[in-house]
């Protein structure tokens, strides 16, 4: 299935050049539970279409990250892509847990908005952890809470 949009503002994706290119070093067997987490900001006070726009960013450039690490692919596949929605309260908080997810060695990235509608230009908006084990996620983003 193809969506279009007739609005499609570009959006900017960043990421940490230097995260651990060989995610192999990641404990990954067929028998761990994988996911993708989202973290999104609350202080921008986005829409729940906006959230949901930037949250379909930063999932469509995790994917686009682990098509280079086939095996972790897919499990989380096999997993059934499970993703879930956390929040933090501000930028300083975000910017840490993609520091964090670099640090051990899991895939993520920010994204940050164009401006077109409801935000600033640049706001970093969601981050993207994984797709990857969950227990080492949980590492990373178990103190937050639902979103």
């Amino acid at each position: 299935m193809i969506i279009t949009s007739r609005r499609n503002p570009p959006v900017k994706i960043t990421r940490e050049e230097d995260f651990v290119e060989d995610i192999n070093m990641i404990e990954t067997d067929y028998h761990d539970y994988h996911k993708l987490v989202l973290v999104i900001r609350t202080d921008l006070k986005m829409g729940k279409g906006k959230v949901a726009a930037q949250c379909s960013h930063a999932a469509v450039s995790a994917y686009k990250a682990a098509r280079k690490h086939p095996k972790l692919l897919q499990v989380w596949e096999e997993c059934g892509q499970p993703k879930i929605t956390l929040k933090v309260d501000n930028e300083a908080a975000l910017m840490e847990i993609a520091k964090h997810a670099k640090a051990v060695g899991l895939l993520s990235n920010v994204v940050q908005d164009a401006g077109h509608t409801q935000i600033p230009a640049g706001s970093r908006t969601v981050c993207a952890v994984g797709p990857g084990p969950a227990k080492l996620i949980d590492e990373v983003t178990g103190h937050l809470k639902l979103f």
